[in-house]
């Protein structure tokens, strides 16, 4: 028998996102481009865009990707960055992340 979490929420949350990136240390970002990402019907692609993903870092954690639903404009190669409402979500052994924007720090 095995016990399960009380606690753990199944979802995108901003606290699931604090436990992997740290808010208070500098994030930069990598990509110069988004990467669109199709949608899928029927494990097949439409065609359609219904969303972009772009890949940041953070000293000590390896690159990550974020994925946006709308087409955000990224700053220039190595920019420091905030996210708006940067969220994310485990699933299985991977962790995925949103935000519903971006904007360089100066």
């Amino acid at each position: 028998m095995t016990i399960k979490t009380k606690h753990r929420k199944s979802g995108y949350s901003a606290q699931t996102a604090m436990n992997y990136i740290r808010a208070n240390e500098a994030i930069y970002s990598l990509s110069t481009e988004l990467e669109p990402q199709q949608l899928f019907e029927d494990g097949k692609p439409t065609g359609e865009i219904g969303a972009y993903k772009a890949t940041f870092v953070q000293e000590g954690v390896e690159p990550f990707q974020v994925k946006f639903e709308d087409k955000v404009k990224l700053p220039n190669f190595l920019s420091l960055i905030q996210f708006d409402n940067l969220q994310a979500v485990e699933v299985r052994y991977n962790v995925y992340f949103k935000a519903d924007g971006i904007k360089e720090v100066k």
